[in-house]
């Protein structure tokens, strides 16, 4: 499992006992406290305890930790602990979708970053059903729903809340951009269809759960890959 926190990839996997850690710059045991100043480049925490996780989503929240690329964490227990992480937050289920139309394909920029349409699914909403509604409503096209990319997890504080929120996106293909237009009440500014490079140069002012779409849409067309 991954999940973004400021932007960072957490990467949850099972604990497997001694490892090669030389893909780590930085490694901790399950018994170490964890200090924000410590923890640099590509991290890993062995057989992560309950404290570490505690300890690890305060730090976040108050803390840049501009020195850490990544984390890695390995549980022992995997399933109880990711439970364990998740009942911190407030889950919030939401879709969208990557648009193609030929040789080109659909960003939106909001918020200063370029980003994918997307938004939260009504209550009891198909998860497929709801990605096509938020992309035709947040750019006013009309599109043809496709297969499922990938799920992204990121967090974020809402009205001092910790928010865990769920992506599914979707592949979709553009029927009709006739009236296409942002939708300035979620403050999308611009809707704008883009080639290969352009994406490239967008992609370099993006978050790093939108690269993950890109790089899953990649897989079949390489040309997207830009990491």
């Amino acid at each position: 499992m991954k999940i973004f926190i400021n932007d960072k990839p957490i990467h949850f996997v099972p604990y497997k006992g001694q490892s090669d850690d030389s893909d780590y710059d930085t490694v901790f045991w399950g018994d170490t406290i964890l200090i924000a100043k410590n923890m640099a480049g590509h991290v890993m925490i062995h057989n992560a305890n309950t404290q570490q996780i505690d300890k690890l989503i305060e730090l976040m929240e108050v803390k840049k930790m501009k020195k850490m690329i990544s984390l890695t964490i390995s549980l022992k227990d995997y399933v109880v602990m990711t439970e364990y992480f998740k009942d911190h937050f407030k889950i919030v289920k939401a879709s969208g979708g990557l648009v193609s139309k030929g040789d080109k394909v659909l960003l939106i920029y909001r918020l200063k970053k370029w980003d994918l349409p997307k938004g939260k699914l009504k209550k009891g909403e198909d998860s497929a059903i709801g990605a096509k509604r938020e992309v035709e409503e947040e750019c006013n096209v009309k599109v043809e729903l496709g297969n499922l990319l990938c799920t992204t997890w990121h967090t974020y504080v809402r009205k001092n809340k910790r928010i865990l929120k769920r992506t599914d996106w979707y592949r979709m293909s553009c029927v009709d951009d006739s009236n296409m237009q942002p939708q300035l009440e979620e403050f999308i500014e611009e809707v704008k269809w883009m080639n290969n490079k352009e994406v490239a140069k967008a992609l370099t002012n993006t978050y790093l759960s939108i690269l993950e779409v890109f790089d899953n849409f990649g897989a079949e067309q390489p040309s997207y890959l830009i990491r």
